[in-house]
């Protein structure tokens, strides 16, 4: 597992990143050569690119019916921990640190898939979530509907 410790010479095969500097305390990722726009939404390595804080949006939707839970970001040590223990974890910008969903509630997000979209800077993660995603105890974070009045709760 690289968990952001900039000790790797070489990409490392459990998460297949390559660490770089340190920028803000996020971790940025260098993906070698500069891969042109047609590279990276041809190839069949997983090249994610970090925005300048090191981190990648994360859509969180259920996997058995489709709904968005919630939206989260996750910076390279989050993404290789979800990805070796098949369970969400995100990077707190407004806590500044790591975080496993779910770790006091235990309403934790099951990885089901994780997808990525075709410039590799977004990903969509498909999971089974043990209780309601939202911390305000909501099943998604998107509970409430933008109305020409103001919001309106969905029912």
């Amino acid at each position: 597992m690289h968990l952001g410790h900039g000790n790797c010479a070489t990409v490392c095969l459990s998460c297949n990143i390559r660490p770089a500097e340190t920028l803000r305390g996020a971790l940025l990722v260098s993906k070698g050569p500069e891969m042109t726009e047609s590279d990276i939404e041809t190839t069949n390595r997983f090249e994610p690119r970090f925005d300048v804080s090191g981190l990648i949006t994360a859509v969180c939707v259920d996997a058995a019916g489709g709904e968005v839970l919630m939206v989260a970001h996750m910076n390279a040590e989050s993404l290789a921990m979800t990805r070796e223990t098949g369970f969400a974890h995100f990077w707190s910008r407004s806590r500044q640190m790591l975080w496993k969903k779910g770790e006091s509630s235990g309403h934790v997000l099951r990885l089901v898939e994780m997808l990525v979209d075709c410039d590799q800077d977004c990903l969509v993660l498909r999971v089974e979530a043990n209780g309601p995603a939202c911390h305000t105890n909501a099943r998604t974070c998107f509970y409430r509907k933008v109305t020409p009045d103001g919001l309106l709760q969905r029912g």
